[in-house]
């Protein structure tokens, strides 16, 4: 088990929202390229675009790594300077990924809140997790493509006819049926009852066609 007195990073908002890293070493990596510690898939986060260290008397520092997007702390943009965490501070990346850094005196508490809730997928390796846990066996990929389409819209509601688009680009979207896609979509959300049982991921909007809630 990680040490109580840790802090952490929770992701309230993006691709990754409901991730929560443990601050257990002396530097995390973040960014979008496969070699960071913490992987946001965003295309408006770059390759390596912040680092936090902890310093020898146990803070923590916020770099910005010259990204083209920017790094700001409770609205303010980190430059040369980095920036030492506090307690609640927030973290936005590129402006359309959310942290918050949870000082080690409130990590405890949070660790008995019960299970991490939110979808987070590792493009790269195709890999998926909901609420921390990987599903596996991993989705087919129909159920894949379904959820990123969702993800991408980032809340919104996608319409029957675009997620056919994504989910079947090379098939006439006259030869899918509704029943079709109401079958996958109903397969895709038992596959993710499964990590998390309690919440419902996917929305239907009677209508107009399907949303992501991904919180």
């Amino acid at each position: 088990m990680a040490e109580p007195n840790v802090p952490m990073l929770v992701v309230l908002e993006g691709e990754a929202a409901g991730l929560r890293w443990l601050m257990q070493e002396n530097s995390v990596l973040i960014g979008r390229g496969a070699d960071c510690d913490i992987i946001l898939p965003e295309r408006q986060v770059s390759r390596h675009h912040a680092r936090i260290e902890r310093t020898a008397d146990d803070r923590y520092l916020l770099y910005d790594l010259g990204s083209k997007n920017g790094t700001f702390v409770n609205g303010e943009e980190v430059r040369d300077t980095p920036r030492i965490l506090q307690d609640g501070d927030e973290i936005q990346l590129a402006l359309c990924v959310r942290m918050t850094f949870v000082g080690s005196d409130a990590t405890l508490p949070l660790e008995g809140e019960g299970p991490v809730r939110g979808i987070r997928v590792d493009r790269a390796g195709r890999r998926v997790f909901v609420g921390g846990r990987e599903l596996i066996p991993p989705l087919s990929p129909a159920q894949y493509r379904l959820l990123t389409a969702l993800l991408d819209a980032r809340g919104q509601v996608v319409s029957r006819e675009d997620i056919i688009r994504a989910v079947w680009p090379d098939e006439d979207i006259e030869g899918i049926s509704e029943q079709a896609l109401d079958a996958l979509v109903r397969r895709l959300r038992e596959r993710l009852a499964e990590a998390d049982p309690q919440h419902e991921y996917i929305v239907t909007v009677r209508g107009h066609g399907f949303r992501l809630e991904n919180r």
